[in-house]
């Protein structure tokens, strides 16, 4: 096919995806009545907390959140907190760490979706409390747990004062047969391998700073054109079946910027995982699956499939790129990814049902 008549095809589907995602954003919203978590909140411990704070200090809300965290806990009567910021060569690791040897009761995480990984990754199982801050482009563990991702106040007042309940994480390993790599690492929202990791890691930070997560759709539109891949998918220990795809994703819950339902069943607390495999061929198919996906259609289309699984094994003959919660995490011939049931206890606004 003449390269301009593909071009054409792409800006027309991308497009029509834009549109149809603005559209469908009230009737999603209204649609979006359960919530992304299936057990009630529990009261949070009475008395006076010692509360950490892990925020990325180039976030444009980062000061403004240290001087309210600070007037909160002192109009409270709690201890000052403590505040450890992250760094280029440290995501929130250590400092994670340091918090839990400080001794605190809840850490707060200030940042997009990588810090909260990262400090979630520390903070499973060990029954300390971890709130939410988003600061971030995607902020999507926020979205999922019903927060109002700009309302910096009220996400502090729930990271603070407010309810708490147990949520899966997830584990991913990458394996690269070529190079020898091999890491393993925690998620909350959703990993993937294809296409979707391909698009985190050629998003232009520029764009992400002055459109948010819109950005990702300039990225979408170039890495649209390209050929499915042979991999083999082995659920919950099943034997694997092969299969041609564009991306296969790994979600532990389905909302998505722009109030997109992307799995609707989809629970952050149900002890599994959704298994997303996308293999269209061309444009006309990524234009059906997007609609599909905005309009929520029940018919059943050839280039998406959804199974629910607690172990997920993918191989793949040649390295692919990945992804965790919107970072990009390699390459791999190899992923296993397995969810923890009710790993991290989180803070979530007082009043959730």
């Amino acid at each position: 096919m003449d390269v301009w008549l593909w071009i054409l095809l792409i800006a027309l589907a991308a497009a029509i995806l834009f549109v149809l995602s603005w559209l469908g954003v009230r009737k999603l919203r209204e649609k979006h009545t359960r919530s992304a978590v299936s057990e009630k909140p529990q009261p949070t411990p009475p008395g006076p907390q010692k509360v950490a704070v892990i925020i990325n200090p180039v976030k444009a809300q980062a000061a403004a959140a240290k001087s309210q965290i600070r007037a909160a806990t002192a109009l409270a009567g709690w201890p000052d907190p403590l505040f450890l910021e992250t760094t280029v060569s440290d995501p929130g690791y250590s400092q994670a760490r340091q918090a839990l040897s400080w001794g605190a009761d809840v850490v707060l995480v200030g940042g997009g979706d990588g810090t909260v990984r990262v400090v979630a990754e520390i903070l499973k199982k060990t029954g300390v409390a971890m709130g939410l801050l988003p600061l971030g482009t995607g902020n999507l563990l926020a979205r999922n747990l019903d927060l109002d991702v700009n309302d910096l106040e009220g996400n502090i007042q729930a990271a603070l004062f407010g309810q708490q309940r147990l949520i899966d994480t997830a584990t991913m390993e990458l394996e690269n047969s070529v190079s020898g790599a091999r890491l393993i690492h925690t998620f909350l929202v959703i990993a993937g391998i294809g296409l979707d990791a391909e698009v985190v890691g050629d998003t232009n930070d520029e764009l992400k700073k002055s459109l948010g997560w819109l950005a990702y759709s300039e990225a979408g539109v170039r890495h649209l054109p390209g050929r499915r891949k042979k991999v083999s998918i082995a659920l919950d220990d099943a034997p694997a079946q092969q299969r041609q795809v564009r991306s296969v994703l790994f979600a532990n819950c389905g909302l998505l910027p722009g109030g997109i339902d992307f799995i609707p069943g989809a629970l952050i607390d149900d002890g599994v995982l959704d298994v997303v495999v996308m293999s269209p061929r061309s444009a006309f198919g990524w234009l059906a699956l997007g609609v599909k996906i905005v309009f929520q259609h029940s018919r059943r289309l050839p280039v998406i499939d959804f199974y629910r699984s607690q172990k997920v094994v993918l191989r793949a003959a040649v390295p692919q790129e990945t992804q965790l919660d919107g970072d990009p995490a390699g390459k791999a011939t190899k992923v296993t990814v397995v969810v923890e049931p009710q790993a991290l206890l989180i803070r979530v606004a007082t009043g959730q049902e």
